[in-house]
C-alpha cells in the first residue's frame, strides 16, 4: 500500500494465495471450504451471503486439479492433489481493508546544519496479534553526515542503523504486539549547510509478518480428506 504523509491511503492491493503442501499417499480427493460470503467483482453476488463484511475478490484463479462444480454456490473446492507444493488459489483485492500498520513521519529543520525526523508507527491489528520482523526504513538527506536515534519506550527486541553508503536509516522491531504504538527519533547533522534538508527525508517504507492473521479476511473453514 502507499500512504501520503499524513497518513491518507493513497491506494492499496492484496496479492494472496492459497499454498498447499501435500504428502498423501494414493491420491485422495479433498474438499476445501472457504468463506460462504466471498463476492467476486463481474460475477453478480454468488455465495450464500453478500453484503457488509463480505470479502470481495477483484479477480481470482485456481490451479488444474481443481474441480469448481460447488464454488458459486457453496464456496468449496475439490481436487485431488498433485505432489508436492503447489497454489490452490492465487487472489487479488483491491477493495477498501484494514491497514495493518499506519505510519506518522514528521521532519523539522532545526538549523541549516540539523534535522530532526520523528516516525510513528501504530499497529491497527488485533491485540491478540502481532507483527513480526517488522523493519523501517527511511531515506536521509544526501548530506547527511551522522544520525543518532533514540528508540521510544514499551518496544523490547527494537534496534536502529544509520547506512551511510545508503544514506538510509534502519529501525527493526522483533515483535510489535497489535494496538501499540512505536516511536523513532532521529537527530541528523549535515556535513554542509542546507536550508531545505528536510525536503530530502524519505520515502518511509515498511515490511512486516503478521503470524495467523488474514488482512484479506478469506478464511479456510474446513479441509477434508
Amino acid at each position: 500500500m502507499l500512504m501520503s504523509a499524513n497518513g491518507f491511503v493513497i491506494n492499496s492491493a492484496i496479492d494472496g494465495s492459497i499454498q498447499m503442501k501435500s504428502y498423501l499417499m494414493g491420491n485422495p480427493e479433498l474438499k476445501l471450504a472457504l468463506n460462504e460470503d466471498i463476492n467476486i467483482k463481474n460475477q453478480g453476488v454468488g455465495g450464500l451471503h453478500g453484503g457488509y463484511g463480505a470479502v470481495v475478490l477483484d479477480d481470482c484463479n485456481f490451479h488444474e486439479s481443481v474441480d469448481l462444480q460447488d464454488f458459486s454456490e457453496l464456496r468449496t473446492l475439490s481436487f485431488y492433489p498433485p505432489d508436492g507444493e503447489f497454489a490452490v488459489m492465487n487472489y487479488r483485492i483491491t477493495g477498501d481493508f484494514r491497514v495493518p500498520f499506519r505510519i506518522f513521519p514528521y521532519a523539522e529543520q532545526q538549523t541549516q546544519h540539523k534535522v530532526e525526523v520523528t516516525i510513528k508507527v501504530r499497529a491497527d491489528i488485533p491485540e491478540q496479534n502481532y507483527g513480526g520482523n517488522v523493519q523501517i526504513s527511511c531515506m536521509m538527506p544526501k548530506g547527511t553526515a551522522s544520525v543518532s536515534t533514540e528508540l521510544g519506550p514499551g518496544v523490547t527486541g527494537q534496534s536502529a542503523e544509520y547506512l551511510p553508503a545508503e544514506h538510509k536509516l534502519i529501525w527493526n522491531i522483533k515483535k510489535f504486539q497489535g494496538a501499540s504504538e512505536s516511536t523513532i527519533k532521529a537527530r541528523v547533522t549535515l556535513s554542509s549547510p542546507s536550508p531545505n534538508a528536510k525536503k530530502e527525508v524519505g520515502p518511509v517504507s515498511l515490511n512486516f509478518e503478521i503470524p495467523m492473521y488474514n488482512v484479506s479476511n478469506l478464511q479456510v473453514r474446513y479441509l477434508r480428506i
